[in-house]
């Protein structure tokens, strides 16, 4: 969104930050790792690992009669609790690294939020804004074609993801069912069109989900003189489907949302955003920079808004350590997949600045898709009412688990052993000695949700058995 180097490995000097979102997944993994409990030998590595990853090359003809060759990646990070269950993006940075990332969190996502599934992931290059619909429906269908029964209901479920969406998994749908007639084959994506089979709801999930648990997590007291989002002043970096249908619902909550922004910059509005005004003039002119009556800011200015609550919304690594220590908001809700970085992390938890971690705050997404699978199988409809009722009541569970994970968590490091003990203890296949757990790095939201969900995890594994 703004001029941050992209998800991909950095290029500048030795001593600057690490924005390879891989390596990130990996530590926060290492992060939560030492917390979690009876974790047998061998057991975190595979946990760690995708079993799958695939790789496609293909020709597609453009509309102008040339031939273009795209790649496109798939990556199955884990089927331990289910399926494996990810967005397909299309971006111009698309990555394997980051393709395996996205995987990894989708893994803990799904066990957070206490889904049947694991974590997958998929992309293709390419610059979307340069394709008209007869290219990007042709890129779809082979992409779907070569990666034949990689993908399945019951094997690897796509969702739209960055500059996908439900038209494109309509062409999905429909290239699989092609290749798989006489079959129910509506549970091999999810995010359709409603009269495809799509579940009420599952376009504003995203940013319902994120109001949700924003929600939640106030009214447990974790943002001191802050119990409630009616009165918030609210920012949101990104302004497609995630982050304008957040900051509406944001609005209708009583919040005043005073900045939004996309990938050419931001508005601000001390008074509050006309929201539908600000969404007709982006249709209209590609962005919101220039809407009348409000005064035009960088990416850069909107994460360091004095506000209550900042929603990061667009791609990944956009609060790092350069930026962090001039983020004034009093709560940060990771509605984007990784926007924060581990050196962010600790200079945001040292100010005391919570972070609503991204495998909570954007898990909307999967658990409507989730319903919507299980509509698809059962050959039902439900109504949006029942769908937000149920998605409500999964966004507070999983706020309520984590909050009481991190208050335990907390608790447990008070209690360890002093450093006086060292001697007593050896490291195990446990992780490292308490003391070293108690003093290596801050315990945040993040490290609590991902403990419950690599513990969810590894008890499936375990409980399954190690195969053969």
């Amino acid at each position: 969104m703004n001029n941050a180097p992209s998800g991909n490995a950095a290029t500048d000097p030795a001593d600057a930050e690490n924005l390879n979102l891989f390596e990130i997944a990996h530590q926060q993994f290492e992060r939560a790792r030492p917390h979690v409990l009876h974790m047998r030998h061998g057991l975190i590595e595979f946990l760690k690992t995708p079993i799958r990853t695939v790789t496609v090359s293909f020709p597609v003809e453009m509309d102008d009669a040339s031939v273009r060759n795209f790649t496109g990646y798939r990556v199955l990070h884990s089927q331990i609790r289910g399926p494996g269950k990810g967005g397909i993006r299309y971006d111009r940075h698309v990555s394997i690294d980051e393709v395996r990332a996205l995987a990894n969190w989708m893994t803990w996502k799904c066990a957070l939020v206490d889904v049947p599934f694991g974590g997958a992931k998929g992309g293709v290059i390419c610059n979307p804004k340069k394709l008209s619909e007869g290219e990007l429906r042709r890129i779809t269908r082979r992409f779907i074609a070569d990666l034949g029964d990689n993908i399945g209901p019951h094997t690897d479920i796509p969702a739209p993801d960055l500059y996908t969406n439900d038209q494109t998994m309509a062409w999905i749908y429909d290239t699989y069912q092609g290749l798989h007639p006489r079959q129910n084959n509506l549970p091999v994506v999810t995010g359709k069109p409603v009269d495809l089979g799509g579940s009420p709801g599952r376009r504003e999930a995203t940013g319902r989900g994120c109001l949700e648990a924003t929600k939640q997590l106030l009214s447990r007291g974790v943002v001191r003189d802050l119990e409630s989002v009616s009165g918030a002043r609210v920012a949101v970096q990104g302004f497609g489907n995630a982050g304008s249908v957040a900051a509406r619902l944001f609005r209708d909550a009583g919040a005043t949302v005073i900045a939004v922004s996309d990938s050419q910059g931001g508005i601000l509005r001390d008074d509050g955003l006309e929201l539908e005004t600000a969404l007709e003039f982006k249709s209209r002119h590609g962005t919101v920079v220039g809407l009348p009556g409000t005064r035009s800011i960088t990416n850069n200015d909107l994460l360091t808004l004095e506000c209550d609550i900042l929603i990061p919304a667009a791609t990944e690594c956009q609060i790092r350590r350069d930026n962090a220590p001039q983020v004034r908001a009093r709560l940060i809700c990771e509605a984007a997949n990784g926007p924060t970085t581990p050196e962010a992390d600790d200079i945001l938890f040292r100010a005391g600045i919570p972070v609503l971690p991204d495998i909570v705050t954007n898990a909307g997404g999967v658990t409507v898709s989730y319903f919507e699978w299980v509509q698809n199988i059962e050959n039902e409809q439900w109504d949006l009412e029942t769908v937000n009722e149920k998605l409500r009541r999964k966004m507070q569970a999983a706020v309520d688990n984590m909050v009481d994970s991190w208050l335990d968590l907390q608790t447990a490091a008070q209690q360890e052993t002093t450093p006086d003990n060292e001697g007593e203890h050896t490291e195990s296949e446990d992780g490292p000695p308490p003391q070293d757990r108690q003093t290596a790095e801050p315990i945040d939201l993040r490290t609590a949700a991902l403990v419950i969900a690599i513990e969810r995890v590894a008890n499936v594994a375990l409980e399954r058995g190690i195969w053969p």
